[in-house]
């Protein structure tokens, strides 16, 4: 009787232990997805974290940052005047007053804005008038400066900032260097003629055409 009471304790106790064993296993495997889980989420978490911080840069990059050629102070898009086809900017209309009064005067920097705010762009060596070497460049007051060789990018380097400027921008270098950047449509209008003139060009171009076909019947 007695060994049959210990054969029926023992045979308890083991039941206990594996449905005790089973039990923690499956807690374990229980632990293991969430712990997955959020490794995952910190992953995706850090992506979201680079693609804002890309896309915030992106931001930065794209902000107007021209500076007043008269003051040197920040430039806003409201205040601007006509220059070389294009605009320059100002931080205020006295600013703006004192450019239109003599342009030359400040045409060093107009012209480096022009260059900045991408209404011109670079197509040869502003120095020697040369194609441009791509491994060759310099930064120049916030405007990436392109160059033939080596030794024209070293006398610009081994300048000081106001020559730098001097040495590209002047009306002598930038004329060499830099060519207005084209807005036109498709049909080599501007933008801002209204669309009735640019039909009625198009009309007077057709029947040029037609008349031109006709004589030389």
């Amino acid at each position: 009787m007695i060994r049959w009471s210990m054969l029926m304790i023992l045979s308890i106790a083991s039941i206990c232990c594996l449905a005790a064993t089973s039990a923690d296993e499956k807690d374990k495997a229980a632990e293991k997805p969430a712990a997955k889980t959020e490794k995952e989420t910190s992953a995706a978490k850090k992506e979201g974290d680079n693609k804002g911080s890309e896309k915030s840069e992106e931001a930065d990059n794209d902000k107007f940052t021209a500076k007043c050629p008269v003051s040197g102070e920040a430039a806003v898009k409201e205040q601007f005047t006509a220059y070389k086809e294009k605009q320059v900017y100002f931080c205020c209309d006295k600013c703006k007053a004192a450019f239109e009064a003599e342009p030359a005067k400040f045409e060093v920097k107009a012209n480096h804005q022009l260059a900045q705010t991408k209404q011109f762009v670079q197509k040869k060596c502003p120095m020697t008038g040369g194609p441009l070497d791509k491994e060759q460049s310099a930064r120049v007051s916030n405007v990436t400066v392109r160059f033939c060789c080596e030794k024209c990018k070293g006398a610009v380097q081994s300048a000081s900032a106001d020559e730098k400027l001097e040495m590209i921008f002047a009306e002598k270098a930038f004329k060499k260097a830099y060519v207005a950047v084209k807005v036109e449509t498709e049909d080599g209008d501007s933008k801002e003629k209204p669309k009735a003139e640019k039909a009625e060009k198009k009309t007077d171009k057709s029947k040029e055409k037609a008349e031109k076909k006709t004589d030389a019947k």
